[in-house]
């Protein structure tokens, strides 16, 4: 999330200004928290400045001692939802020692992760050139852990060896399916779509039994 120095506020075009105030750590991460469920469930391009703080039940000032915008606040909620599903994901991976399960292990937390934002989050995260930078960036990043967990699996010998740069690039388009919807259309839930991705990427990359 972000951190630093509080500055002054802006209004949601960024022209405006509000009063400075203070707030206290505590107060701080429950109110990021709370932001960040808001958000997540409902989206952001509707709500403004004034609908959230009417919302969370706090001032605008407080608001701005976060960030100095609305589209500022959006682009730190992201960042920090990405981070810490990052920092989920790879712990769960880091205690499964089959390297064979380690994949389906990662799509799983991916799974889990994403299942947490709506769909109308999910439109208004691409829709907005920022967000979806940060998207995109988070989605190229799962691209090359698919292709490292690839590798590391044919090192280890419990992989056959195929193109991981092509794997790691089809994950990132089914994450985006999923996400979008597409690849729901045939009724599967997301977490079920996840899991039938790791069931596909598992069966044609284990290797040959003797």
């Amino acid at each position: 999330m972000m951190t630093g120095p509080l500055i002054a506020g802006l209004d949601d075009s960024g022209n405006g200004s509000a009063r400075r105030r203070r707030v206290d750590p505590e107060r701080r991460a429950q109110l990021l928290k709370d932001l960040e469920e808001l958000v997540l469930a409902e989206g952001f391009m509707a709500l403004s400045m004034d609908d959230l703080a009417h919302r969370l039940h706090c001032s605008k000032a407080t608001l701005y001692s976060v960030a100095g915008n609305k589209e500022q606040l959006v682009v730190a909620l992201t960042k920090g939802f990405f981070r810490q599903a990052t920092e989920q994901i790879e712990q769960a991976v880091a205690d499964v020692a089959d390297p064979r399960l380690r994949i389906p292990a990662y799509l799983s937390g991916v799974g889990r992760a994403m299942s947490r934002c709506s769909t109308q989050y999910y439109a208004d995260m691409i829709g907005l050139r920022s967000t979806a930078a940060v998207y995109r960036t988070n989605s190229a990043a799962a691209a090359r852990r698919v292709q490292e967990l690839i590798a590391d699996g044919v090192k280890e010998g419990a992989l056959r060896s195929i193109d991981g740069t092509f794997a790691g690039q089809l994950v990132a388009l089914a994450i985006e399916g999923v996400q979008s919807g597409v690849l729901l259309s045939g009724g599967l839930s997301a977490g079920e779509a996840y899991t039938e991705m790791a069931d596909l990427l598992l069966h044609g990359l284990s290797a040959p039994q003797a």
